[in-house]
């Protein structure tokens, strides 16, 4: 079966990338990294539609504080451990928190 290439939304990346740094703090980021990683794969194979996957995200969104101050957290939390913020890319969620980094290690 030839699964689609559709990628996720920026806030979907960075809802994903969030929780992925986050996970090793508390079971609970983990378990939702995990739910929201099998809501885009019902996407993909298409039992699950993409508002209804963009709903669950944006509500898990929201219950951190909104696309910006998941960002925010997530550029924090990798600029604290390493001391820097690698990811490149010139998609939306990239750029934003490229700009979010910059401002980090100005400071």
């Amino acid at each position: 079966m030839k699964k689609k290439q559709e990628k996720p939304t920026p806030e979907a990346k960075a809802l994903s990338l969030f929780l992925m740094a986050h996970k090793t703090i508390n079971p609970v980021y983990k378990e939702k990294a995990k739910r929201i990683n099998k809501q885009w794969d019902l996407v993909i194979d298409n039992k699950l539609s993409k508002a209804d996957y963009q709903q669950e995200v944006h509500n898990m969104l929201e219950s951190y504080g909104g696309y910006e101050e998941v960002i925010q957290k997530t550029v924090q939390y990798y600029i604290k451990k390493t001391g820097e913020w690698t990811l490149k890319g010139d998609d939306k969620y990239c750029q934003d928190a490229q700009q979010v980094a910059n401002e980090i290690l100005r400071k």
